[in-house]
């Protein structure tokens, strides 16, 4: 890439150490909780109770469930920006520029339908988050700038995006819609439409498989 990609969740904001540490206390309780049950099935309580703490707490570092939620979301988010910025390729750099956007894509796909119940459970307090939305536009913007694609591509970054959020992929993967592979494979071929083929060295376009 031209520039090194931040992240732009941004860091943590500065707190004292020991509600640092219970912060982390009630984001690793809320995971076990999730692991052993199901997001519908945490409530503030049994995060208090499973972190050993009062409700109070959990509401005073979250503000409601929504925000808890949202708040493991972010952790997440954190993680995978992470492998993108400085992650094994094809994720991470070091891979071609297509090979990057087509692991992004499969990469991101994956990641909403692991957390689409916590996405919807964190509402709008994670919807609004516009911070995630423009590190995803800005990396395949990157990328399509890499590959010399033609055209307005900040409009062309956030249209291969749209179909990888949670409400469109539900819609096209609900009842008697199609698989997980096809999904993906459509956004593949939608990329290569995008980027079309490589100009070779003489000018001519060449085939990018």
């Amino acid at each position: 890439m031209s520039k090194p990609l931040p992240l732009l969740t941004g860091a943590p904001p500065a707190e004292r150490a020991d509600a640092a540490r219970n912060r982390e206390a009630l984001l690793q309780a809320a995971t076990e909780l999730i692991e052993g049950c199901s997001v519908a099935g945490i409530t503030m309580d049994a995060v208090a109770a499973r972190a050993g703490v009062g409700k109070g707490t959990v509401f005073r570092r979250f503000g409601s469930r929504e925000g808890l939620m949202a708040s493991l979301l972010d952790h997440r988010e954190r993680v995978w920006q992470a492998g993108v910025i400085s992650g094994p390729p094809p994720l991470g750099p070091g891979a071609p520029a297509l090979d990057r956007l087509l692991a992004f894509g499969a990469s991101r796909m994956r990641l909403h339908l692991e957390q689409a119940a916590l996405i919807e459970a964190a509402g709008r307090t994670w919807g609004e988050n516009h911070a995630v939305l423009g590190f995803a536009t800005l990396h395949v913007r990157l990328l399509l700038t890499e590959l010399g694609t033609p055209g307005d591509l900040d409009y062309l970054a956030g249209a291969l995006i749209a179909p990888l959020n949670i409400s469109v992929l539900r819609q096209q993967m609900g009842p008697s819609g199609m698989s997980e592979e096809r999904v993906l494979a459509g956004w593949e071929s939608l990329v290569r439409r995008v980027v079309g083929p490589p100009i070779s060295p003489g000018g001519a376009a060449a085939d990018r498989r």
